[in-house]
């Protein structure tokens, strides 16, 4: 078992060029998802060996770490963040747990507000039928739906279109996952004040906290209801009615 260091967080937060890509995207993978699920990816990817020897070279480096006995490897995530971030992840993932939604508590975006009609909402969701639901659900609702599959797709949709008012993303998409995707937008002048609600499929305390950490708006849990989503999406819009 592995969780990252301070230092290999701080690597993989701060976009270090000095650190390889690859070891940026382990590194960040490692933490958000935990070392089993992104170790598993990478050895359906690559030689068991050759991923072997990436991690000893983390190890090495002094980026990551064998957790000691009976500690979870997800605690790794909790030096980043203060009491009262702590507090808040526990909150959300209780919310999500019991009603299926989270609005984080951010300042207002400065948007005026829309008309549902007027207003477009980007769907990034891998699978057939929950992009079905979701734009069946959201279209109901009056707004005007947009979606891709895809990293890739997402990144094209943005280069070439007006952003949206509002993106649901999924957290696990089949180019990547929507962690990082989040992480390049806020990064980026452009989508910085994009709302963005996170679909999940669990409400783990370390893995909300880490998307609310990043800049996400609220989160929904799979499966949820018209009402639960489009509640949400009234909420993080600020036109509650």
């Amino acid at each position: 078992m592995w969780r990252v260091t301070s230092a290999g967080r701080e690597a993989w937060k701060a976009q270090d060029t000095a650190i390889p890509e690859r070891y940026r995207r382990l590194l960040r993978s490692i933490d958000i998802q935990g070392d089993t699920r992104a170790i598993e990816e990478l050895r359906g990817q690559y030689p068991e060996q050759l991923v072997e020897d990436w991690l000893h070279e983390l190890e090495e480096l002094r980026f990551i770490e064998s957790c000691p006995p009976g500690v979870p490897a997800d605690t790794a995530l909790e030096p980043s963040m203060d009491k009262q971030s702590l507090t808040v992840a526990a909150t959300a993932a209780a919310a999500l747990a019991d009603t299926g939604a989270y609005l984080a508590e951010r300042p207002a975006k400065g948007r005026p507000a829309k008309a549902p009609g007027e207003t477009t909402i980007l769907i990034v969701e891998d699978d057939p039928d929950q992009l079905a639901l979701a734009d069946l659900r959201v279209s109901a609702a009056g707004y005007n739906v947009r979606a891709v599959q895809s990293v890739a797709e997402l990144t094209r949709y943005l280069a070439q279109h007006e952003a949206p008012d509002l993106m649901l993303l999924d957290v696990m998409l089949s180019d990547g996952n929507g962690f990082d995707v989040l992480s390049t937008l806020r990064r980026n002048a452009k989508f910085a004040s994009l709302p963005v609600i996170m679909l999940t499929v669990a409400s783990d305390p370390a893995q909300v906290g880490q998307g609310l950490a990043l800049g996400a708006d609220g989160y929904v849990t799979k499966p949820y209801s018209k009402n639960i989503l489009v509640g949400l999406i009234k909420g993080v819009l600020g036109n509650p009615s």
